[in-house]
């Protein structure tokens, strides 16, 4: 049996706010230093293309309907021709992206929360949507649903994927270990309008270190930063958005071993792209202690059942040939 090793890359920055095609530009530059550097996989941060609502945290909800109205507009599907570069990167470095997008529904009041894996081939493998838009953000996401908890098989091993604060979510969390995930993604963005006692860099890498630490596993963060850029364009509507959205440790990317222990440094608010080698033989033997898939559970006693229908918005019946036939 073959254990993978290879070179794994987190980025953490912001995107070119509310700008598909320049954002997806500013990704595969980043895809490109990666793979030069040796990299087989890149996580990008949640709605990394291309930009999150941060208006409904710091305005009313009148006030941000014209910004939710910019977002729409920028949100992609994954068949739009401004994605295929992200795509073909992907190719030509011969490395796995995970990243996030808003990805535009079918109806114009529907943006979802979606993180995308993309294989070193170029295919989409799968896509994860946010189960469930956390607090002020359920101004502007729809809510996922059961289909899209899933790990992927890739060529360096089994990856799954969760959006922010849904890294809580033990159930969600349980579904995917119980597929045998080994490489875990976790993406966020800074949020600086958190309670004053809220060390947002710190809840990020608590909530990592619990996820390896209990399944055994690797956990590789990446969490967007607030740019100037994003500050200025929303002042025309908060003149004080400097002060709301400027805070100290609400940012941290990193990686996170079997172990429950962070790897190397982590970045906390600082721009950049790090690294870490990955050996998926390390996740064995933490495992001959505590295998909560396993050995280290009572499955006679516990029974998830998780609903993997996708959700459907209506279901047209025709009884038309029936009556005729009476």
């Amino acid at each position: 049996m073959e254990f993978k090793k290879f070179k794994a890359a987190t980025v953490q920055t912001s995107p070119v706010f509310l700008n598909v095609e320049k954002t997806i530009d500013k990704a595969i530059s980043f895809i490109k230093e990666a793979s030069q550097n040796g990299a087989q996989l890149i996580a990008f941060p949640e709605v990394f293309v291309a930009g999150y609502p941060y208006w409904n945290w710091i305005m009313t909800p009148v006030q941000g309907s014209k910004w939710y109205e910019q977002l729409y507009k920028n949100s992609v599907a994954v068949t739009d021709e401004s994605m295929k570069p992200l795509f073909q990167a992907a190719k030509d470095n011969n490395i796995h992206i995970v990243i996030g997008i808003n990805e535009r529904g079918d109806s114009y009041g529907e943006i979802y929360n979606t993180n995308l894996i993309i294989d070193n081939h170029g295919s989409l493998i799968g896509k994860h949507r946010k189960l469930v838009p956390t607090w002020a953000e359920k101004l502007t996401w729809t809510s996922g649903d059961g289909s899209s908890l899933k790990v992927y098989n890739t060529e360096i091993g089994p990856i799954g994927t969760l959006a922010c604060g849904e890294n809580t979510n033990t159930l969600a969390r349980f579904t995917l270990l119980s597929q045998g995930e080994l490489i875990h993604i976790a993406n966020y963005i800074s949020l600086p309008v958190a309670p004053s006692d809220y060390d947002m860099a710190e809840a990020i890498k608590i909530r990592a270190c619990a996820h390896s630490f209990e399944g055994k596993l690797f956990t590789i963060v990446s969490c967007s930063i607030i740019s100037q850029e994003i500050k200025d364009a929303l002042r025309e509507d908060v003149t004080n958005v400097d002060e709301l959205l400027t805070r100290k440790n609400s940012a941290f990317s990193g990686f996170i071993g079997p172990n429950g222990a962070v790897i190397g440094e982590p970045l906390i608010d600082d721009e950049g792209m790090i690294y870490a080698d990955i050996d998926l033989e390390k996740c064995i033997q933490p495992k001959q202690m505590h295998d909560i898939l396993g050995h280290y559970n009572r499955f006679d006693i516990f029974d998830l059942r998780v609903n993997t229908t996708p959700t459907r918005n209506i279901t047209f019946i025709d009884n038309h040939e029936k009556f005729n036939k009476r």
